[in-house]
């Protein structure tokens, strides 16, 4: 339990800054950082079990048969990117308090940043794919949410969206991609899958499950030709970039590819294709970021080569490949964090991150500088630093591949790229912090506070210490991971500083030379880089996606212009064909079912049924008329549910049939009685034929397809219903047990989507109370007299003896409701009917000073605890809500049951009595905003005394 709490915890304190912030900005970091720090915690509890290469699992079966388990697993490879994720979580948590501003809602970022980090934590220690898939997508908008931090920057927005369009696209491939690799393993668990090497690589789908999954891979890694999203990511606060760009987001591909390794690697479609991206995207990205003056996006270029260097490492396919790449993870998180948080010291000090508008900060700003150094140092390979070690054991293994049959390619392109590093590298530490002082800074530069410094001296401390005793210190994480990646044990390998003269030794001294060099012959570099034509990554973006979206809109323009009719036919029209064509499609004969006699009863009630159809579509216009017709219609079919031995479904008939015709009524008071009268007949007579034919089509489908379910023998779960609601349900009334046991998780499904609609429709109609259509509103006039006694006494006497009366009978109907006859949702619609017509009677603001409810909170509530009670089924090691139900004897009361479906049905009760009042509240807006009539505050408009007594008699 311990291993879900790694991940819960998190998305759990994600909660908590948003409130938090109302106690100060301290309460809001020290909240976050708490649940960080427990479940770092938590983590390294586990450690000595990882270290002893032991796999520890955690989980529940969420739904079997459909193969969906909420499993987690912490093997080597989990516990080292979790420990990356949560461990430098920790430092941007601490750093962040003191960059943001005080005008920078604190709160929201922390929230967020928590909320990715739960997600990130999701992906590397789940053992489902299709769990893995949620938080993989979850990462996405997590971090659109991040990267779009500061919305009134066009930059940011733009950075987000060009980002969850990248990510997003790969996430839809990396979803069919794993869809078609469990199919090949046939399980979804991927401890199983990872089982499966011989199988899933002679399979015929090999080639584009490990396409798809690549996609996702590259896209999330920012991998050439879809790098150039993350550059664009750097318009987010420098928290964010040093936390997404060094330990998480961007890692999240390297560790699929990591993760895939024993299955999917060892084959010449992996190795071209992940290798080739890899050195590309390392020499690419590196090219470009010495060009870079923005800080952040040299950094940001620099990530991406060594994202690309990571990916070439582990595309070569060997295990002592597999180790260089674990090694240069874990190297890479710790100096780029670093070089990330410099980046914003300088920015936030300086005031700016153009390095033309920087130098000579090494005096003005020494710690920062000092850190600096080293961390940039360690970025171009310089040893005795850990950068050196991971870049050499990159270039051991890039001189012992060939490619296509030729030996040196790769490694003479791998020391190209060592080349570029050496000279960004270089450029960050000479062009900001040497050279002369400037007297046009846009800020006096000094060294912030030790809030801000302390994180990366922290990693660039690890810098130090890993590159001069990396055996003692990374030698056992490293050699624990490698064994997870490679499926077995660790190759031999020497974590050191000297391995004697060898050909990586020589090409590193190559690319420090070289990279040297370049820093020197800098301005004719720059001049020839600007005088040559470059495409310009963002500019191809913007104009594929405005062609896409054009052509989108043509298309959506051509086939649906906006008429409801039209889209109707089309789907109608769809959905009849296609039914047309499976029956026809397959042999068919007639049904082996003896038919029941029709009884008049049954005759009488279906004509009249075809008869209140028929005039509601004749009177459609008037709208009046109308409403009563199709009331007219569900009474006859709560008659046939009563006939039909249905009376659960009788009373919910009855009860939804009321509320809605009450609604629709009071609603319709702001329409006019009668509907335009529609002249296309004359104008456009083929669309109603059209729409003639295809109701008649539709309707003699549906009927052919009754009939031919009807009159045929068939197994259904009504018996298991039936065998199994007292012993696994704890009811009698096997509808109710149907509703919150069996398929509890639809009717919380059902009830969340009557919550969401209902606040939505509160918001569309909250947007018509203002602006334009508010002012319609408010000029409005009724079509017809309205009465003077709006309120009648009658009525106002007759409601309120109805009341209790109403609310005795539905408190009977909810508490009987899993042995006879009824529940949450019916009692929650004869109250809800009890509560309207107390409204209708004395007027909204005569009622609402009574009844004091907020209804969105009660729809919260609702929802709320429907979900609490599964959550405690789940907390019990049951499967989501699952009930449980005892018997319990009181003095006086005698023996009675308990079951905890009585508590999901008080979450629908809730959720369904806000849902129905929330919309009569939206009504009364309406009908305060018109403002024709005053607001009552009596509960009639002409109180008996005030009647004169000759009127009296």
């Amino acid at each position: 339990m311990s291993l879900v709490l790694v991940v819960l915890l998190p998305l759990i304190g994600a909660l908590l800054p948003a409130l938090m912030i109302r106690a100060g900005r301290n309460a809001c970091v020290l909240s976050a950082f708490t649940f960080s720090l427990l479940a770092f915690a938590l983590l390294l509890s586990h450690a000595p079990a990882v270290f002893r290469g032991e796999v520890v699992r955690a989980g529940w079966n969420w739904l079997p048969a459909l193969g969906l388990q909420a499993n987690f697993f912490l093997d080597g490879l989990g516990f080292f990117f979790a420990g990356l994720i949560l461990g430098i979580g920790l430092l941007i948590i601490v750093y962040a308090r003191f960059y943001l501003a005080k005008d920078d809602p604190m709160g929201t970022f922390y929230s967020y940043l928590l909320l990715f980090q739960g997600a990130m934590v999701g992906i590397v220690l789940s053992d489902n794919i299709l769990l893995l898939l949620v938080f993989w997508e979850l990462t996405s908008l997590s971090s659109f949410l991040l990267i779009g931090y500061w919305k009134h920057l066009p930059e940011g927005r733009q950075g987000a969206r060009m980002a969850l369009t990248v990510t997003g696209a790969g996430g839809l491939a990396m979803i069919a991609g794993m869809l078609l690799l469990g199919e090949i393993a046939g399980s979804y668990e991927l401890t199983a899958i990872l089982q499966q090497k011989e199988v899933i690589q002679a399979s015929p789908l090999y080639l584009p499950a490990l396409l798809l999954i690549l996609g996702g891979c590259f896209t999330k890694s920012a991998q050439f030709p879809f790098h150039f999203w993350l550059p664009h990511a750097m318009a987010a606060p420098t928290p964010v970039s040093a936390y997404l760009h060094s330990a998480t987001m961007v890692k999240a591909g390297l560790f699929l590819l990591a993760r895939m390794w024993p299955v999917l690697a060892g084959t010449a479609e992996w190795f071209y294709l992940v290798a080739t991206t890899g050195l590309l995207t390392m020499l690419i990205g590196a090219f470009i970021a010495l060009f870079k003056d923005d800080l952040k996006g040299l950094l940001a270029y620099s990530t991406v080569s060594h994202l690309g260097l990571v990916t070439m490492l582990f595309g070569f396919g060997t295990p002592l490949a597999a180790v260089a790449g674990v090694f240069h993870i874990l190297n890479h998180a710790t100096f780029k964090a670093a070089l990330f948080m410099n980046a914003g010291i300088v920015d936030h000090e300086a005031g700016t991150r153009d390095i033309r508008r920087l130098g000579g900060l090494l005096q003005l700003m020494p710690v920062s500088a000092t850190l600096a150094l080293v961390a940039a140092a360690s970025m171009a390979g310089l040893p005795p630093l850990n950068g050196f070690l991971s870049k050499e054991m990159m270039l051991h293994e890039a001189a012992a591949t060939a490619w296509l049959g030729n030996g040196w390619v790769v490694a003479a392109l791998a020391t190209l790229a060592a080349c570029f590093s050496v000279a960004y590298s270089l450029r960050y530490i000479v062009h900001v912090f040497f050279g002369p002082r400037r007297d046009d800074y846009p800020h006096p530069p000094h060294d912030p506070p030790v809030g801000m410094w302390l994180p990366p001296a922290l990693l660039v401390a690890l810098v130090v210490l890993i590159g001069l005793f990396p055996e003692t210190l990374a030698g056992p994480l490293v050699a624990v991971v490698s064994g997870a990646v490679t499926g077995g044990a660790a190759p031999d390998y020497p974590l050191a500083l000297w391995h004697g003269f060898t050909p990586a030794l020589g090409l590193s001294a190559i690319a420090l030379a070289v990279g040297g060099g370049a820093l020197a012959a800098y301005p004719r570099l720059r001049a020839r880089w600007q005088a040559g034509a470059h495409p310009e990554a963002k500019a191809i973006f913007d104009g594929a996606l405005a062609a896409a979206v054009a052509g989108s809109r043509r298309l959506i323009h051509g086939v649906h212009n906006g008429s409801q009719q039209r889209a109707l036919a089309f789907l109608v029209g769809a959905v009849t064909a296609a039914g047309f064509a499976a029956f026809s499609a397959a042999p068919h004969g007639a049904g082996t079912r003896a038919l029941l006699p029709a009884v008049p009863v049954a005759v009488v009630a279906w004509v009249l049924l075809l008869g209140g159809c028929a005039l509601a579509l004749l009177l459609y216009r008037k709208r009046l008329l109308a409403v009563v017709a199709v009331g007219a219609v569900g009474l006859i079919v709560c008659v046939a549910f009563l006939y039909l031995s249905a009376p659960d479904l009788a009373l919910t008939q009855i009860s939804v049939e009321v509320a809605t015709v009450i609604l629709i009524l009071l609603a319709l008071y702001f329409l006019p009685k009668e509907g335009p009268l529609s002249s296309s007949a004359q104008r456009q007579p083929l669309r109603h034929l059209r729409d003639g034919v295809l109701a008649g089509a539709a309707g003699l489908g549906m009927a052919l397809a009754s009939w031919a379910m009807l009159t045929r023998d068939g197994s259904s779960l009504s018996g298991y219903y039936l065998e199994n609601a007292v012993s696994g349900g704890g009811g009698t009334n096997v509808v109710n047990v149907i509703l919150v046991d069996f398929r509890g998780f639809d009717t919380f499904g059902e009830i969340t989507v009557l919550g969401i609609a209902a606040l939505a429709i509160y918001a569309l109609l909250d947007g018509a109370l203002h602006g334009r259509v508010g002012r319609r509103l408010s000029a409005w006039t009724p079509d017809l007299p309205v009465s003077v006694d709006r309120h009648p006494m009658i009525m106002v006497v007759a409601t309120r003896v109805m009341l209790p009366l109403a609310l005795l009978v539905g408190a009977y109907i909810f508490l009987r409701g899993h042995n006879q006859p009824g529940g949450g949702f019916i009692a929650a619609l004869v109250v809800s009917i009890a509560l309207i017509m107390q409204y209708m009677a004395s007027g909204f603001g005569w009622a609402a000073q009574r009844v004091k409810v907020d209804y969105h909170a009660l729809i919260g509530a609702g929802v709320l605890i429907a979900a609490l009670t599964g959550i405690g089924a789940m907390v019990l090691d049951q499967p989501f809500l699952t009930s449980t139900f005892g018997h319990f004897h009181l003095p006086l009361v005698g023996e009675f049951e308990l079951a905890s479906a009585m508590a999901f049905d008080t979450g629908v009760f809730l959720t369904v009595v806000g849902a129905v009042m929330l919309a009569l509240a939206n009504l009364s807006r309406m009908g305060r905003r018109a403002g024709h009539l005053p607001v009552n505050k009596a509960p009639m408009d002409i109180h008996p005394s005030a009647v004169p007594p000759q009127e009296q008699n």
